[in-house]
């Protein structure tokens, strides 16, 4: 018997495993201001390598969006120039080489799965940086670098704002997510890597996103200090090593 297709080349069961990942990665992106493309990006990789980064980046807009306009109040704008400017410049240049990732599964894999890993590595760095313009700017020329290739870009950014009052980093890290995941659609539009089966994707996860935020609402008002949410971290990192590890060994290996 074959397989239930919600699309064509895509079966449901990895539309199933995609709509999880979104849902897990928008919850852990709006409490801790990362934690979507880490979680997100290696699961869909694993069963359609072929929507990261461009799906992700698309969905991930709206997932910015929405964690962003909560918490807008705590945001420090005069910080965001200088990220914005950088997040620009990353993703301009990690559009120039992307073609090169399309339809290659096990370079994708072996991209993405390494980009988790790094992200893992700078969220555990303990080295406080101070944040200055030309930190915000390197910060960001990575960020958009690694995202724009992987859709995994906040490990730059967090690591910036690791030791801010929980909702303020979270809410700065949430703002230059969306406007990095805005950047890299462009840019990568820019080169003819965006289609139409990723628009139509994305909007089929988009409830997901909508859940997301709604459960992770619920986690927050439970926790007004922002307590927990420190707490979730070294189960997010888990979590994004073993997929990572798991779209390495079943993509790549």
């Amino acid at each position: 018997m074959s397989e239930l297709l919600v699309w064509p080349g895509l079966a449901a069961s990895a539309w199933v495993v995609a709509a999880l990942a979104v849902l897990a990665g928008t919850m852990l992106q709006r409490l801790a201001g990362q934690g979507f493309g880490m979680i997100a990006a290696p699961m869909v990789a694993m069963v359609a390598p072929e929507f990261v980064p461009a799906t992700l980046l698309l969905v991930g807009i709206a997932v910015g969006l929405s964690s962003t306009a909560v918490d807008l109040r705590l945001v420090e704008r005069a910080d965001l120039p200088a990220g914005f400017a950088g997040r620009a410049a990353g993703a301009v240049l990690a559009a120039l080489v992307a073609q090169r990732l399309a339809g290659d599964p096990a370079l994708v894999a072996w991209v993405v799965g390494g980009t988790v890993y790094l992200g893992i590595a700078l969220s555990l760095l303990g080295v406080r940086v101070a944040i200055s313009r030309l930190s915000l700017f390197g910060a960001g020329v990575t960020a958009g670098l690694m995202g724009t290739l992987t859709a995994v870009g906040a490990p730059p950014m967090a690591l910036l704002y690791q030791y801010h009052e929980a909702r303020r980093s979270a809410a700065m890290q949430n703002v230059f997510f969306f406007w990095g995941m805005t950047v890299s659609i462009l840019a990568l539009a820019w080169q003819g890597l965006v289609g139409l089966t990723d628009l139509v994707l994305a909007l089929s996860l988009l409830p997901m996103v909508a859940l997301g935020v709604a459960l992770a609402g619920l986690v927050a008002r439970g926790d007004p200090l922002g307590q927990g949410r420190a707490r979730m971290r070294p189960v997010a990192l888990g979590l994004a090593a073993l997929a990572a590890t798991a779209l390495i060994v079943t993509r790549a290996i």
